[in-house]
């Protein structure tokens, strides 16, 4: 099975339980919404390894990469 945007999804969800579906759209700016803290964003990145089976190189992880649900979609899990 292949990780989708939706995957990332549920995962943000069940961090942020005050949060309903409609608040992290594929589109949503989840770094400048503050929806994935600093603190979550490493977690986050820990998941998208987890999900990928590798980890990610370093320079890979660029701030812009992981805006958007769909952003994280494209660059890490469509490989």
């Amino acid at each position: 099975m292949t990780a989708t945007w939706q995957d990332i999804r549920t995962w943000i969800l069940q961090r942020n339980p005050e949060l309903g579906e409609a608040d992290v759209a594929p589109e949503t700016d989840i770094i400048e919404s503050r929806i994935v803290d600093s603190l979550q964003f490493v977690e986050l990145v820990l998941y998208i390894e987890e999900l990928r089976g590798e980890m990610l190189q370093s320079m890979d992880v660029d701030l812009n990469a992981f805006r958007t649900l769909k952003d994280i979609e494209r660059n890490f899990l469509s490989q």
